[in-house]
């Protein structure tokens, strides 16, 4: 069984940095792919990122896309996601998350494994 456990964040002010970080435990294996997700109040959880577990494959949400970079250390089983220039409206609870499956890895129903989240707080 895959676990996850979700840690960083914090508060920062706008245009500050922040890293999370994501452990990986259990059926590593079987991973295709570890991915960011985000949750504000009163909203969907949106996709932020993903990295593929075997190969350098990443993608972003366009509102990331040269702000975040998303990076895995498979000797530590751990993924990363570094947020630079943060605005407030990247507050949120941020969940990484697993999945075995191959397509629509944007939408979080595809991911069966996840971590508990962390609160990232922008201030403007």
């Amino acid at each position: 069984q895959v676990q996850l456990v979700d840690s960083g964040g914090g508060l920062v002010q706008a245009g500050g940095s922040l890293s999370v970080s994501c452990a990986v435990s259990g059926g590593t294996l079987s991973i295709y792919t570890v991915g960011w997700f985000r949750q504000a109040p009163g909203k969907e959880r949106e996709f932020v990122s993903r990295i593929n577990w075997s190969d350098t494959g990443a993608l972003y949400a366009d509102s990331v896309k040269g702000r975040f970079t998303i990076s895995r250390d498979n000797t530590k089983n751990t993924v990363y996601l570094q947020m630079n220039d943060l605005e407030p409206e990247d507050t949120a609870v941020y969940y990484c998350a697993a999945s075995n499956r191959l397509t629509q890895l944007r939408l979080p129903a595809r991911y069966p494994y996840w971590g508990q989240g962390t609160q990232v707080t922008v201030s403007s």
